[in-house]
């Protein structure tokens, strides 16, 4: 059956080709025929990813794998020397652990997930066997006959073949805030899907009249259903920083094995026991690798995410709030995540001139515009400007009549209504009829060109004239004005009659009508959403407006909210259509707004930006973001009004649906992704420490300044715990006044790799020191300052770590985090080296007043040599 054209026929061809009746619908025997032919009105839902697999899968990067070598190679080492498998056993630790807080913080997101979850409409009205029954939304077919009225969720994909002044609210599948007016009549030639005004989709809901359609697709197959399967098919990708870990992990791991070369190859040369430089061998491989790393990544991470929950940010998958601080460009839908989704009067034109609306005591004629508006008007107040009930553009009058005190209920209790001709498209008017003390007044609300064509006076200043061609000029203008604004109008006119005709109809009621005023409506933006898009600039963040809605609304919005900049293009979707990909991959840089795009065009755009190596954030809350949300690097659903759809293809849920939250998330992001360089600066510059003294001592032909126990210790404690503290290291003050970290560029770009490399070498300097004057006294003696040394210079050297240019000591007590585990540290080490029975165990010895002197010397000899270099003025990365 072909599903793509029903728009194209008239009703009766839709009711022959699906072998159905509009009278009488399908009966239960033809409906459970097409069960077993069509399936259910159900997506197919992705098998859930098992606790098992989600453990397994913590383990892919190198870095584990290298870690897990690691401790099979020490627990062979260990069995041989007769120390048993604490080695292996620590570190195999590690990376179990690591592996729990992954999996336990993707199981409370889903956790989250489920609670924001909301329950759709399970059920709707369908014509079966001549009666009209209530049934599951599930059950539908193509061939049902679908009822619908104002309020009804549209259940299934549908050819509308009776419209009486029905509008469609789309703005979940196309983007588009206000409703669409629909017909029954065939539409010629190939549309896009915000265009088919003869369908009614699924996820879609009517806001206004009632009619009758032939279900034409369900599940997979609608138009809802289309994008689902878009979302299933788009790979997941890894994050910058997993890649980059992944890229580090490699290094570390070639190193660690040219290490072992080259000392065998020294060994080889001093004709020294091959077992004895096995040993030497592994030790410095161990010491090249940062076992403590990965744990601190994660945790880092799983800090950030929990912080993030009592921002309004919920994190499904622990690395993505990582990639938000590498995000370059932040595509957003209009609809509900920059705007408000809520139709609002902003302008009023009465007497002559437009004013803003702002609740003051309104004059006589402004009065009387917006009774007429409320009059007119079919929508219902609720107890909050969300709970209303009705057509998106008659909720906003009934907003603006509360602004100035003037309440539909009241109003009708004064005039009450007694009789009406309802809108309809074609006349693009409505009209009631109300009795007031002594006449009959009739309210008229429409388009402004139709309403002026059936007025003979005007209100001026609380009298009425006639309407002059200089009057028509004048609201035609204010009309222009208004509409390239982006606002829609609508014109408000009225009439007093002795008593009501003998027919009710637009040709009897709307005629020497009198013209009052005009109001101008908008979707408006989110009032904190300027000072968001200010912030993403600074931050040299690139904001990217794509939506359904038309271009002039969209052009609007960005001006306003400063998304597009004078120099900025915008670009639709049809002519996003016209140009190939290497086109718009040459273009997308220079384009800040995308209208009546499909979401086939945002998928589009999110690739071109990917190509050209920008890291691309996409919000969104309804169905038609779901497939960009999937493939962006990051996707941000928000989680109020999101859709279900979207909160499953994305990476980050909004719970309060606010577009800042994601310059706060970003923010966050930025301040994780500086302290993972924190620590792997901290890690990194620690063992090229142990290397560099480890390399050192066998170049020299000396004994082991570190016993393997030593190197284990400092790898996996001492480093670790004061690592796993600069977690919750404060941001940089300018951390949002700063250009995103490339993501074509690795870790270990040229500056940061100098650091490390300088700090390494400042550590094997003062701890080669050490062993010297130890070694004046015994090997042993040498051992135990090099230990003491390389373990305690780190604790010193982690404040120089936490800033690229300012002085160590500053913001000394801003982490209590660090400084504990400092304490920590240093009270295991002083335990290590002042008990006999924790000294026995580690093979060190007692030192006296004039060693430990030294050792404090050179511990505490890193602070003035980092301040006397970031003087000196290396960079910063």
């Amino acid at each position: 059956m072909d599903i793509k054209n029903f728009f194209n026929l008239p009703p009766q061809e839709v009711e022959q080709t699906l072998e159905t009746n509009i009278n009488t619908g399908l009966d239960d025997r033809e409906v459970a025929e097409r069960h077993n032919r069509y399936g259910y009105n159900e997506f197919k839902k992705q098998k859930r990813t098992s606790l098992l697999v989600k453990f397994l899968s913590q383990f892919k990067s190198f870095m584990i794998i290298v870690l897990l070598a690691a401790a099979c190679i020490s627990g062979v080492v260990g069995h041989i020397e007769g120390e048993g498998f604490t080695d292996a056993i620590i570190i195999l630790a590690i990376v179990i652990i690591n592996a729990v807080i992954g999996v336990a913080q993707e199981a409370k997101a889903e956790k989250s997930l489920e609670a924001l979850e909301k329950l759709s409409s399970p059920q709707c009205k369908a014509l079966r066997g001549g009666q009209v029954r209530v049934v599951e939304s599930r059950d539908l077919v193509p061939g049902d006959i679908v009822i619908l009225d104002t309020g009804d969720a549209v259940p299934a994909d549908v050819r509308l073949v009776e419209a009486i002044n029905i509008k469609v609210q789309e703005s979940a599948l196309t983007g588009e805030s206000v409703p669409e007016d629909k017909f029954t009549e065939a539409i010629e030639g190939d549309v896009s899907v915000g265009d088919r005004d003869n369908m009614a989709f699924a996820s879609s809901s009517v806001t206004y009249g009632r009619g009758k359609g032939i279900v034409t697709a369900i599940g997979m197959e609608s138009e809802v259903g289309k994008i689902a399967s878009m979302i299933q098919s788009v790979p997941d990708t890894k994050t910058p920083m997993q890649q980059k870990l992944d890229k580090l992990g490699k290094i570390l791991g070639i190193a660690a094995l040219s290490i072992c070369a080259v000392i065998f190859l020294v060994g080889i040369l001093y004709k020294r026991e091959l077992l004895d430089m096995f040993m030497i061998a592994v030790s410095l491989a161990a010491a090249a690798i940062p076992e403590g790393l990965p744990a601190v990544s994660t945790i880092v991470l799983a800090v950030g995410v929990q912080r993030l929950v009592k921002r309004n940010a919920i994190v499904r998958k622990l690395p993505s709030v990582e990639t938000l601080g590498s995000t370059q460009v932040i595509c957003s839908d209009k609809t509900g995540t920059l705007t408000q989704n809520r139709m609002t009067v902003v302008k009023t034109f009465v007497d002559g001139a437009v004013a803003d609306v702002n609740g003051n005591k309104a004059v006589a004629d402004k009065e009387l515009l917006i009774k007429i508006a409320i009059l007119a008007n079919d929508a219902k107040l609720g107890t909050g400007a969300d709970d209303n009930v009705g057509d998106p553009t008659e909720t906003a009058l009934l907003d603006l009549g509360v602004k100035y005190n003037l309440v539909k209920s009241r109003l009708e209790e004064q005039l009450p209504r007694i009789a009406e001709v309802p809108f309809d498209s074609d006349r693009k008017l409505m009209s009631t009829v109300h009795r007031d003390s002594i006449n009959l007044m009739v309210a008229v609300k429409g388009g402004v060109d139709e309403l002026l064509a059936r007025c003979t006076g005007i209100y001026d200043n609380g009298t009425v004239r006639e309407l002059t061609s200089d009057d028509i000029s004048r609201i035609a203008k204010a009309n222009r004005d208004m509409a390239e604004n982006a606002l829609r109008v609508l014109a408000m006119a009225t009439k007093q009659i002795g008593g009501l005709p003998e027919k009710v109809t637009s040709e009897s009621l709307e005629k020497d009508l009198i013209f009052v005023g005009m109001v101008g409506m908008i979707d408006p933006p989110r009032e904190e959403v300027k000072a968001a898009v200010e912030k993403c600039r600074s931050a040299g963040i690139k904001p990217v407006m794509i939506t359904g809605d038309h271009r002039i609304t969209a052009v609007a919005i960005a001006e306003t909210l400063g998304i597009k900049q004078k120099d900025d293009l915008t670009m639709t979707g049809v002519e996003i259509e016209n140009i190939s990909d290497k086109e718009l991959r040459e273009k997308v840089n220079d384009i800040s707004v995308y209208a009546r795009v499909s979401p086939e065009h945002k998928v589009r755009i999110v690739r071109a930006f990917q190509a050209n190596g920008n890291i691309v954030a996409m919000t969104g809350d309804g169905v038609n973001d779901a497939p960009a949300l999937k493939l962006a690097d990051i996707g941000v659903a928000m989680g109020i009004t999101g859709t279900d759809v979207s909160k499953e293809a994305a990476d980050v849920v909004l719970t309060d649906d606010n577009f800042a939250t994601i310059v706060t998330a970003v923010e966050e992001g930025r301040r994780i992704y500086d302290n993972i360089l924190k620590a792997i600066q901290f890690l990194l510059s620690t063992n090229i420490g142990e290397i560099l003294v480890l390399f050192v001592a066998v170049i020299a032909n000396w004994a082991s300044p570190l016993l393997p126990i030593h190197i284990l210790w400092i790898n996996l404690v001492t480093d670790s715990l004061p690592a796993l503290a600069l977690s919750v290291d404060p941001a940089d003050p300018n951390v949002m006044k700063r250009k995103p970290i490339d993501s074509r560029k690795g870790i270990m770009t040229r500056p940061f790799t100098i650091r490390i490399a300088l700090q390494g070498l400042m550590v094997a300097a003062l701890s080669l020191v050490a062993y010297v004057i130890g070694l004046k006294n015994s090997v042993e003696q040498a051992q135990t300052m090099t230990f003491a040394v390389l373990a305690f210079t780190q604790l010193t050297m982690i404040f120089g770590v936490r800033s690229g240019n300012r002085s160590a000591l500053r913001g000394f007590f801003s982490n209590k985090y660090l400084l504990g585990a400092m304490a920590l540290v240093t009270a295991l080490m002083l335990a290590v080296l002042l008990i006999p029975a924790f000294g026995n165990v580690f093979h060190v010895v007692p030192l006296d007043s004039a060693h430990w002197l030294w050792v404090i010397l050179l511990s505490i000899a890193p602070l003035p040599i980092t301040d006397v270099a970031k003087l000196i003025g290396w960079r910063k990365r």
